[in-house]
């Protein structure tokens, strides 16, 4: 039985999203997890074929032990891969031991880590200041040390989805931001960084055989906080010819100093003063809506495409399509225990309004967003014009009502 194998997924987005589409294309699909609720629940997981539970995804001995059981009962394992940090690079490097697939592997644990992403394109022009704080000095006589260099980005190395990236810009929130993450992340070295003041993209992009492929770029908004959530996303983002060859160079750069021949990855970059500088590289997809998002604008399925990859396949990277799309991710000022959520078909019926997710549950507890874990609703827009596609979004947004109970 030809099989698909997963390490690791989210509740909703993109990773669990990947399992359905790998279904879809006749595959046996077995999810390896970590998280115990989704043993236990699985009928929110109806892609999947076999749940496999094992405590620590990393255990290479433990997840190739129980690939071989699989094999054993008849499952012929034809790509193993993961939508999820950090087990990118850890299912490429299976996938290479199976016999399967060979990609990046070394680039994908590189972008897993945002100081080993730092170190290893240092030289480029696009990487902005940076320095590492790991404990070998004071926080205070650190902090005085780069106090000059203000207003900062704070992040500890693995985070993702914004969690616990913190902006500081006085010396005093600057010494209690690294003594928060120190709280937080006692064993981690710090990255402190340039806060760059520009525009935001995201860049999904795949490479294959060393060929790069840009499938979409994507301008990203901001809620007004220290905590850099998304809550809207437009595409295609508005470039001059000028700053989309930029841009296209610039991740060429990257990529090239990076080693990235096969695989696919996600960048997020700002526009500084007309230079292109590096936020963010992972070595894996966007999460939340993104594959939505691009397959309204393009046509294409990004997460089918590479799914198809990691199969050894060629993928299909061919617009059918040219529309103008806008996301709108919701969240919440206050904390409590959600009641209900109203207004979900008026939202549908709005003009060119294509998806509207709602993300929790009633009794779930939702708070005020620190992360994009945070965001409860995504609203998609399409429309032959940006502001039509952006309106309807936002309008039908304005229908959604999150019904809690303070706690």
């Amino acid at each position: 039985m030809k099989t698909i194998v997963f390490l690791g997924c989210n509740n909703s987005g993109t990773s669990k999203e990947a399992l359905t589409i790998a279904k879809e294309m006749g595959y046996f699909i077995v999810l390896l997890t970590n998280k115990k609720n989704h043993m236990l629940k699985k009928y929110e997981f109806p892609g999947v074929d076999q749940v496999v539970f094992i405590n620590d995804l990393l255990d290479e001995v433990k997840v190739l032990d129980e690939l071989t059981k699989l094999t054993v009962t008849g499952k012929q394992i034809c790509a193993c891969l993961s939508f999820i940090d950090p087990y990118v690079s850890f299912a490429a490097k299976l996938s290479e031991h199976l016999g399967l697939v060979k990609l990046s592997v070394d680039s994908l644990y590189i972008m897993e880590n945002k100081i080993r992403f730092r170190e290893k394109l240092t030289d480029l022009s696009s990487s902005p200041f940076y320095v590492v704080f790991n404990n070998s000095i004071p926080v205070d006589q650190f902090v005085q040390r780069y106090k000059a260099f203000l207003p900062l980005i704070l992040k500890p190395p693995a985070s993702n989805g914004s969690k616990n990236v913190l902006l500081v810009e006085t010396i005093e929130k600057f010494m209690a931001g690294i003594k928060f993450l120190q709280i937080k992340y006692p064993t981690q070295p710090l990255l402190v960084e340039e806060y760059l003041l520009g525009p935001q993209f995201l860049i999904e992009i795949i490479v294959t055989n060393n060929e790069m492929t840009v499938v979409g770029v994507i301008e990203q908004e901001f809620t007004n906080n220290e905590r850099f959530i998304v809550t809207g996303y437009k595409y295609p983002a508005r470039l001059t010819n000028e700053e989309y060859k930029n841009l296209v160079d610039s991740i060429t750069a990257i990529v090239d100093q990076v080693g990235l021949s096969n695989g696919s990855c996600h960048l997020e970059m700002r526009i500084v003063q007309g230079e292109w500088k590096l936020v963010e590289i992972n070595p894996r997809m966007s999460g939340g809506a993104m594959n939505q998002i691009i397959e309204e604008g393009t046509g294409i399925n990004l997460i089918k495409e590479i799914v198809r990859m990691a199969l050894g396949e060629q993928p299909l990277l061919i617009e059918t399509r040219k529309q103008h799309v806008y996301a709108i991710y919701l969240t919440i000022g206050s904390q409590g225990k959600l009641l209900k959520v109203t207004g979900m078909d008026q939202a549908l019926r709005h003009e060119g309004v294509k998806y509207v997710h709602i993300k929790p549950k009633e009794g779930n507890i939702l708070i005020v967003p620190y992360s994009m874990g945070n965001r409860y609703a995504c609203i998609i827009a399409a429309s032959e014009s940006p502001e039509i596609a952006k309106s309807s979004a936002i309008a039908a947004a304005q229908e959604i009502k999150f019904y809690l109970e303070p706690i």
